[in-house]
């Protein structure tokens, strides 16, 4: 019974360390709530959207169009034969092309196109749609990558998100360490 007990205990401490699911009992709800709306404002403008798309092409500018020359996301996110990405999407920002380290598109399943910010919540942190990331891998793909980083910085007359990077980061950490909670719509 107390080898029992003692895996049970083992089991409950890992899962409390991993990603905690979004349909979490524990933590403060209310904050983990507030804290998503602010992380939803951010994954909702144009600088995330119009590579988190749920169709076969990416959108540009604060307008979220289609993208130009016909340029579809390709089989592995990176555009299609010899329309790929960094043919023109270089490292850094050249006049009015945007660029970040490795340009590319999210993989379909990580396309927010039209969902809730209650359906939105609960796919980011779904595993088979989040691109297998834990809590901390989440952390560390809003906190670090190019891509995402490159958003509040992306020239031209395109416009950065409504929150700065640090709040923004700040959130998604309150977000997780409070639950994962998601609004119900």
């Amino acid at each position: 019974m107390r080898l029992v007990l003692i895996a049970g205990a083992l089991a409950g401490l890992a899962l409390m360390t991993s990603w905690p699911t979004v349909y979490a009992a524990s933590g403060d709800k209310a904050a983990s709530l507030a804290a998503f709306d602010t992380v939803a404002k951010v994954m909702t403008h144009p600088r995330c959207m119009n590579c988190h798309t749920t169709t076969a092409w990416p959108t540009q500018g604060d307008k979220s169009e289609r993208h130009g020359f016909n340029v579809v996301r390709g089989p592995d996110g990176r555009g299609q034969g010899g329309m790929r990405c960094s043919n023109c999407h270089k490292d850094k920002n050249i006049a009015n092309i945007p660029g970040a380290k490795d340009w590319h598109m999210p993989p379909l399943s990580q396309g927010w196109t039209g969902l809730t910010p209650g359906a939105l919540c609960r796919t980011l942190g779904d595993p088979e749609k989040n691109g297998n990331r834990t809590g901390a891998k989440i952390l560390e793909h809003v906190h670090a990558d190019a891509l995402v980083v490159w958003s509040w910085t992306p020239g031209a007359k395109r416009t950065p998100p409504p929150v700065t990077h640090k709040d923004f980061v700040a959130a998604a950490e309150t977000w997780i360490r409070t639950g994962a909670h998601c609004p119900s719509s």
